[in-house]
């Protein structure tokens, strides 16, 4: 068994890129084999969530569609949720030069520049403007701590 097979294929790890003048980035080749190796295809659906944007695998999109669709209608507060962001959503595909474009208005939402960062979720992949990046990671840095418990609560503490 090799070694890739040991450990499931997520998205793993962070890394900065430079947007060129259309909104285009090339897309890390580890990222892109996670898509084409155990997604099977580059689509990604993309959206505002809070202060960055959300890269999803459209099949990992689907889950996320299909539990609102089955529970979301339960809970009040999720039709804002759902406006926002679902209404929101913008399917991307890399192209052939392995590179994301960021629409215009999900950049302008976030607040992205021209420099982004790009963090791994393990489902899903982040796309920070680099600045707000680093408050971010500064801010969980400083707070480690205070995951103690949950992380307990999981069985990994």
């Amino acid at each position: 068994m090799e070694k890739n097979e040991l450990i499931k294929s997520r998205f793993r790890s962070r890394s900065e890129h430079t947007l060129d003048p259309k909104g285009r980035f090339n897309f890390p080749r580890r990222f892109k084999d996670v898509l084409l190796e155990y997604y099977g295809s580059s689509d990604l659906m993309l959206t505002t969530w809070g202060t960055c944007l959300r890269a999803y695998p459209a099949t990992e999109w689907q889950i996320i569609e299909d539990k609102l669709l089955s529970k979301g209608r339960e809970e009040p507060n999720l039709s804002r949720f759902i406006r926002h962001v679902v209404s929101g959503i913008t399917e991307c595909s890399l192209d052939k030069q392995s590179r994301l474009l960021i629409p215009t208005s999900l950049r302008s939402e976030v607040g992205i520049d021209k420099e982004v960062t790009l963090t791994g979720m393990l489902e899903f992949i982040e796309i920070w403007d680099k600045r707000a990046w680093l408050t971010e990671y500064d801010l969980a840095r400083k707070n480690l701590e205070q995951y103690n418990d949950s992380l307990a609560n999981i069985g990994i503490l």
